[in-house]
């Protein structure tokens, strides 16, 4: 994985120290909260319900051992004995002080971590596959080429201030693990007819209030190309974003209002001169990043069949591992998921247990993924029940990966003051009800999704099965919504109809599914069955 040189230390230290100051002189009253706001969200650092969140970036999912040791030391000593994970690969803490927050930047220095980017109307933490490296599908690691994106974006004059937040994805196989057309860019690594690797560029995609699906508005970008063609779809943005009205900011609303053609248009026009101005990072500066993922030391000649005699074991290695690369490993995930749990929730010792497993079984590495699991990339299939048999003891065994119990959530109206309702307990409930009916197992691949907003943090549009919080009359209400998809078959969900309270929406999650058993044909998953019969009979169901 990538290691900091001299000048990311320096920046990040730098950003510290400037911090430090500017938080000292608002505990002193010195500066108003007005002001500080957009000081402190340039670090990352929300004013939430109860108390100050704060957002630490990690880069297209990836850490080492001593940064997942660092986040639960962080947990322990400036939160309440946790870290939530997000769909940003992200982590959150959500009591965090002020007078203690430039303490806390100062440790994730140490570890070559920040909170820059995670806030305002920047680029964002670059996102991607979590099986990068590893997965046996894809065209070569799209991290080398998010981190190149990674150093382009920080700190770049020119998109520090854009009319919106703007969210890149980079993926390198047909599977799309990553949202990849929920993104405002998302770049997918491609091979043209001549063999040659290239850059697919979709642009204008996004989930919140107005969620639309990325148009390709060019199929091939040469990879010597992919900083200036970045540049170019920014530059458009930038210039005509509207700034005058939040909700219609996103790139997604002027890919749409200027039309696919004419956006193209532009963004080609912008490439062009920007071909001539000669911005592109050498290609000595790629080389020297894929340096830093280069393959750790496989082992060649290992068993490449599990002991199934434990059958417990062999259904969690069913449910939670991915096909390897390399013969006699997987890449395992962990999942965040238990029953009646917090969804990306873990806590302290967790975390240290996360931490201990990939330094001893993962080659010192371990990823976050936009489901809020943890993954260890490289493990020995031969090794997979000792890893299996810990996670047990720590409750950290859930074999429920892409389940309907294995829900995406936001923090909702427990902690974000933007939210409208509540979004834990009604992941919790599910949960419950689930493992209660044992419906579960029946139901097989169902991706459950809950938002406590329109601004769809949960990825509800995103869901098989989506869940909306809404404030109806000042009490919760919950809107269900079918047939999202977040993979390469993406799709929108649609609402159902009137919405529910809390335990009404937890019967019209399990009423939903029980259409889905009565009619599904062999083979299908939930949303096959959804897409082939449509929304009459979940509708006829659900509301008579």
């Amino acid at each position: 994985m990538y290691k900091y040189d001299q000048y990311d230390q320096a920046m990040v230290d730098a950003r510290v120290a400037e911090y430090r100051d500017q938080a000292q002189r608002r505990l002193e009253g010195r500066i108003t909260e007005e002001a500080f706001r957009p000081l402190r969200l340039q670090n990352g650092l929300y004013l939430q319900l109860h108390a100050y969140m704060l957002r630490v970036a990690i880069p297209y999912g990836t850490l080492n051992s001593t940064q997942m040791h660092a986040l639960a030391d962080i947990a322990e000593k400036y939160d309440r004995g946790y870290g939530h994970f997000t769909t940003r690969q992200n982590i959150q803490y959500n009591w965090i002080k002020l007078e203690e927050s430039a303490d806390l930047l100062a440790d994730l220095a140490k570890v070559e971590m920040h909170a820059i980017q995670t806030s305002g109307n920047c680029i964002r933490n670059i996102s991607s596959d979590q099986y990068a490296g590893a997965a046996a599908d894809e065209l070569v690691d799209p991290r080398p080429y998010a981190e190149l994106l990674r150093q382009w974006s920080s700190f770049h004059p020119e998109f520090l201030t854009l009319p919106r937040k703007f969210k890149i994805a980079v993926i390198a196989s047909e599977t799309d693990r990553a949202a990849m057309r929920l993104h405002d860019i998302g770049i997918r690594i491609v091979r043209n007819e001549a063999g040659e690797l290239g850059a697919a560029f979709y642009v204008g995609g996004g989930m919140g209030r107005t969620p639309m699906i990325a148009p390709c508005i060019r199929d091939f970008v040469p990879l010597d190309q992919l900083i200036t063609y970045a540049e170019a779809c920014l530059r458009v943005y930038n210039r005509h974003g509207r700034r005058d009205n939040k909700y219609k900011a996103r790139i997604k609303i002027l890919v749409h209002e200027l039309g696919q053609e004419e956006y193209t248009r532009q963004v080609e026009e912008e490439f062009a001169h920007l071909l001539t101005q000669g911005i592109e990072p050498p290609l000595a500066e790629l080389e020297r990043i894929k340096g830093h993922f280069a393959d750790p030391a496989f082992k060649t000649g290992l068993p490449t069949e599990v002991d199934r005699s434990d059958p417990e074991f062999a259904l969690w290695v069913d449910r939670n591992t991915h096909p390897h690369r390399v013969p006699g490993y997987v890449s395992a995930t962990i999942s965040l998921k238990p029953v009646g749990g917090i969804p990306g929730d873990a806590s302290v010792e967790q975390m240290h247990l996360m931490a201990e497993l990939a330094s001893e079984y993962s080659f010192d590495e371990c990823r976050v993924t936009h489901a809020q699991n943890i993954v260890l990339p490289h493990v020995e299939i031969a090794r997979l029940h000792e890893v299996w048999t810990k996670l047990e003891a720590a409750g950290l065994g859930t074999p429920n990966l892409d389940r309907i119990d294995d829900i995406i959530a936001c923090p909702g109206l427990d902690y974000c003051s933007l939210a409208n309702a509540r979004s834990i307990p009604v992941a919790q409930k599910i949960s419950e009800r689930f493992a209660a009916n044992g419906k579960a197992d029946e139901l097989g691949n169902l991706k459950l999704k809950i938002s406590g907003c329109i601004n769809a943090c949960g990825h509800h549009h995103a869901g098989h099965i989506g869940i909306l919080g809404v404030d109806r009359k000042g009490t919760e209400n919950y809107q269900l919504l079918l047939g999202g998809s977040e993979a390469e078959d993406t799709s929108l969900a649609k609402i159902t109809g009137p919405g529910f309270d809390e335990a009404g929406i937890v019967d019209a999650v399990e009423t939903a599914t029980n259409v889905y058993l009565a009619h599904r044909e062999e083979g299908e998953r939930f949303l096959d069955t959804y897409r082939r019969i449509g929304m009459a009979p979940f509708k006829e169901a659900l509301y008579g």
